[in-house]
């Protein structure tokens, strides 16, 4: 596969992008695979880390997701910067590419990743959502004997189960909200910080729906954007602007608080 075979693919996947250069190195590098420079809208590969086409092309993709991140951003982004939005990008390229066959997701097509990842799934994952789900129906327990017995709840979680209050909290509502552990602890916590029923389950779905954590969080949570980058600088102004107000009345609170001290020393 040449250079522009690989920018070809890449516009397969997103063609909707401003134009770009893919540039091979020629050369093995032990630090990265690629490279990506904004400022010239590069994408270098060291095309002789690679065994095979499938190799370089996920590191193609991976740059590609940097400039189509670049370019779409009002505010600035670094070329080396690894958001929940990059990954929310990389993660949609990624799955396009599949769809198209440009790329080979090893973890489905080989066995054993199958075989391992299933068990993972199965055994560890499901498991540990499970018993931390139960774990959220004897801390309700725990909460109701507090509550006969006329005692604090939080002083029981903090110094008998030396567990932080605001975990056994989201424990809790891991039971209560009744949220499928087959998602893992991990993904049952950020699901139960979600108040709205509707967006909570269809956040739950989202991850038997092959999203990834970063895809849903972007979801969850957009990046604010601006018309231009005029405005991204404007909306900057003003929030430097109200944090130096808030510090100016900090400043001149605690100056006021020193000059009474001292006239009440001396």
């Amino acid at each position: 596969m040449n250079q522009e075979q690989v920018k070809d693919k890449l516009l397969m996947i997103n063609s909707e992008v401003s134009d770009f250069t893919v540039t091979f190195s020629g050369k093995s590098s032990k630090k990265v695979d690629g490279l990506y420079y904004p400022d010239r809208k590069e994408i270098v590969i060291h095309n002789k880390n690679f065994a095979d086409d499938n190799q370089l092309i996920y590191t193609a993709i991976h740059e590609f997701a940097h400039h189509v991140h670049f370019m779409k951003s009002s505010a600035p982004v670094s070329s080396r910067s690894h958001t929940i939005v990059f990954y929310d990008i990389f993660h949609k390229l990624l799955y396009r590419a599949e769809e198209l066959k440009i790329y080979r997701n090893i973890f489905e097509t080989i066995e054993e990743f199958r075989t391992l990842t299933e068990k993972i799934k199965r055994d560890y994952l499901t498991k540990n959502g499970q018993l931390m789900k139960d774990f959220g129906s004897l801390l309700m327990q725990a909460r109701e004997l507090c509550r006969k017995y006329n005692v604090s709840f939080e002083d029981y979680v903090d110094r008998a189960l030396s567990l932080h209050r605001n975990e056994a909290k989201t424990i809790m509502k891991t039971f209560v909200m009744d949220i499928n552990p087959e998602i893992g602890y991990e993904n049952m916590k950020t699901v139960a910080k979600i108040r709205d029923e509707d967006l909570r389950k269809g956040v739950e779905e989202a991850f038997f729906d092959n999203k990834t954590v970063d895809m849903i969080r972007a979801e969850i949570r957009p990046e604010k954007e601006f018309d231009s980058r005029l405005q991204f600088l404007e909306e900057e102004k003003r929030k430097i602007e109200d944090t130096l107000n808030k510090l100016t009345e900090r400043l001149v609170k605690i100056e006021r608080d020193m000059d009474s001290l001292r006239k009440s020393v001396y």
